[in-house]
Order: structure tokens, then sequence, then C-alpha cells
């Protein structure tokens, strides 16, 4: 906690920091600015209210510098245990109602498995085998957000923050990650993120392999083939220099490649302990080359890896990936990285259940973002709390007490309160 107050920047946040982190941390079933004070300081609830309040909607600390504090003591817990292992790319959605809140607008919300007014935010995450520990988390704006003066302004928008799709966001926290000597992994990601072209060219060039979802639709040059040389010269004019197609010279989805194999292609592998029997699929890999635009380009693509997944009994393939991992990596191997996707699903439900990550109540850019990374730094605590223990041991509930909540208190905003919220 002292580190994460110096990174905060100035002495009078301590306090009001370590009380708020102690306040996701402690039982309740709400991790909104109000119940917290009430639960941290139950006979002068106002004071501590405005103490929390101004902590996290109007101090002007850096959430960079706090979340690179908390990666710093977190990942030395983590490393005890295991080394990085991948980059995890991912979003999630916050439903929300009303139209104020910055970044709410109708878009697909993982959490509710539809389209629905909500706010979507994206984070990369470190991850070893058995952990994993968010290390930037930046909100989503629609263009509708920023392209509203208005808006922008009642939300409190910095003026530096343009329209990025949700790729383009994630390559600059990998950039800003690769800068800031990160311990390097494999970037994982789903097909969001791995069907476009320029995030995945993004991550060779950063010199990152990756292992990303693409999608169905995908067209790659099968095993063996690519796309035709250029033209031969004519008399006059420049030589030609752009890759070509033709009629019968195509490339293929993935998915008519993967109705294509025969039965030998297809193994079964398992790649991690579920909770009640080792999980199991089979898996088929080969040598491709991605076709995007390669029609303007006067080389072909390198060949990666195209690992898809087709469980016994279904009609069909179910999941196909990507991967730059080494052409001589095992196929156990490429399953088990492309696969450990799976760990980010459950920091965010610890974030939203256990931490209030979903719970800030605010409207503007600065709270949503101070609240995210202090939730993210009391979560970073518990990881290195648990990771003091063994990995066949059963490490204890914190069993935190908070003061009891005056009879009678009802936050703003509550469906059984008697105040306006």
């Amino acid at each position: 906690m002292d580190g994460l107050a110096k990174a905060a920047g100035h002495a009078d946040r301590e306090t009001p920091l370590k009380n708020y982190c102690t306040g996701l941390l402690l039982p309740g079933e709400r991790k909104s600015v109000e119940p917290m004070a009430a639960r941290l300081a139950p006979d002068n609830i106002r004071r501590m209210h405005q103490s929390l309040h101004h902590l996290v909607a109007d101090a002007p600390w850096s959430d960079k510098e706090v979340l690179s504090q908390v990666r710093h003591s977190v990942l030395l817990a983590l490393q005890k245990q295991g080394s990085v292992v991948c980059w995890i790319v991912d979003d999630t959605g916050f439903p929300k109602k009303g139209s104020h809140s910055v970044g709410v607008a109708r878009q697909y919300c993982g959490q509710v498995g539809k389209q629905d007014n909500c706010r979507v935010a994206v984070s990369l995450s470190i991850a070893t085998w058995s952990a994993s520990l968010p290390i930037a988390f930046r909100l989503y704006l629609p263009e509708v957000w920023t392209e509203n003066k208005k808006r922008r302004r009642e939300g409190g928008i910095p003026d530096d923050v343009e329209f990025q799709t949700k790729p383009q966001i994630a390559l600059e926290q990998i950039r800003d990650a690769v800068k800031e000597g990160v311990t390097r992994g494999v970037v994982v990601a789903d097909a969001g993120y791995g069907v476009d072209g320029k995030f995945r060219t993004g991550l060779t060039e950063l010199g990152l392999a990756y292992a990303v979802g693409v999608q169905s639709s995908l067209s790659v040059w099968a095993p063996g083939t690519e796309p035709l040389p250029p033209l031969p010269r004519k008399q006059m004019g420049r030589p030609p220099k752009l890759l070509r197609r033709d009629q019968d010279h195509q490339p293929v989805a993935v998915k008519d490649l993967a109705l294509g194999l025969p039965p030998e292609a297809w193994k079964t592998v398992s790649w991690r302990q579920g909770t009640q029997q080792k999980l199991r699929s089979r898996f088929a890999a080969l040598r491709v080359r991605p076709a995007h635009r390669d029609y303007w380009q006067a080389e072909p693509h390198a060949e990666e890896w195209l690992l898809i997944e087709w469980p016994k009994g279904e009609a069909e393939a179910a999941k196909y990936w990507l991967s730059t991992l080494s052409a001589d990596v095992k196929l156990k191997d490429l399953v088990s990285v492309a696969k450990q996707r799976w760990i980010i699903e459950r920091d965010y439900e610890e974030l939203k259940q256990e931490l209030g990550l979903g719970h800030y109540e605010g409207r503007g850019w600065r709270g949503f973002h101070h609240h995210a990374t202090l939730c993210i730094a009391a979560y970073g605590f518990l990881l290195a709390e648990r990771s003091r223990f063994p990995p066949s041991a059963r490490a204890g509930k914190l069993e935190l007490c908070a003061p009891a909540i005056p009879p009678g208190f009802q936050p703003r905003g509550s469906a059984r309160s008697g105040r306006a919220a």
C-alpha cells in the first residue's frame, strides 16, 4: 500500500487510497462509494464519503503509474510459482442504464450475451499457468462519444483521446508494455481481435508471438500453396511486383479446410484439469499462409499454425486459431497456450463479484478508470497472498471484519431508499 500511495503522487492521497482499497476488500454486496464509506466509518459516513469520492472522481493521479506499481509488486510474487506464459487481450462489458455515463452506448455486452446498453473496457493481462493480473485497462469509446464535443466535455474525456477500435486500443496497451520491459509472453486473444490483420501484423512487428482466435470464414492458402508470383515483365513500363490469384488458384476458408481433412489428421488432446475431469477435445494443426490482402504485397505472408478444434460428435469445427509459435512446437503445447485465455474469465468474475469492478456509479472518465485501477490493485493483493501457498494447499479466507453499518442505513439509489436518488 505504501508503494501505491507513492505512485498516486501526493501524501494527502495515502490514507484515502488505503481506505478505498480496504473498502473494496471488506465484505459487502455493494462496492460503490457510499456503502463503502458506511462500512469504513459508520460514525462519520459523510466525511468518509467525501474523502473516497474526491480520491476516485476528482484527484488527478495517474492510473498508469499505479498499475505499474501493482504489476511490479504482484509479478514478483506470481513468478515464485511459475514464469509468465501469456499476455491476454480481452474486453468486458458493464450493463448501464441511461445515456449520460461516459462510454455508454448500445453495443454487444458479453455479460448479458447480446446487444444492450452498456460500457465496454479493453484490458491487457499477464498470466502464468496458474494466475493472471490485468496490467492495463481502458474504456472503449464509440464514435458517438468521440465526435460529440458536448458529451466529451460532460464526461471529462481527455483531449488526446480519439476514437480507436478495440484491437487498436489493445495494440497500444501492448506497445506500452513492451516499452516498459514487461516480461514477455505469447499474446492470446479471441476472434474479435485475431480477425484483424493489422493487429496480428503489429504483434509480429513488436517481436511477439501470438495464438489468436479467428473466424471460420478467414481465408488462407492451403498447406504447400501460396499466391501466384507477379506477372512477367513487359517490354514497356515498370516490372510488376504484386502477387496474384486467378480463377483456378484461390485461397480457401479455414472452415472448408477443416471439412476436407482426413480422419488421421485429428488428435485428442487434454490441456488442463477442469472442475471434475481433465478437459480434452480433438484438434488438428496445419502450416498455412494467411491470405489477408496479400494481392497488395510483393511477398507472401509467412507460414503460421492454423489450429482447429472439432469436438467429437459435433457437426463441424468449433474454434480456429492462428499462431506464430515455432514450427516445431508440440500440438499439446500449442493447444495449452491457445486455451490459456480462459483464465481471464476467472479474473473478471472475481473483480466484478467480489471487488465491485462494475459498481462505480459516477459518470466521468476519470472516476471510471480510477475505480477500476483500485479494484485491480485490491485483486493484485489477493493474488500475491494466494501465491504464498503451494498449489496443492488451499488458502484460507481473509476473514476481514467490517464495522456494523448503522441501523436503517440505505445508500442513495437503493430500491428501498426513502430518499431521492
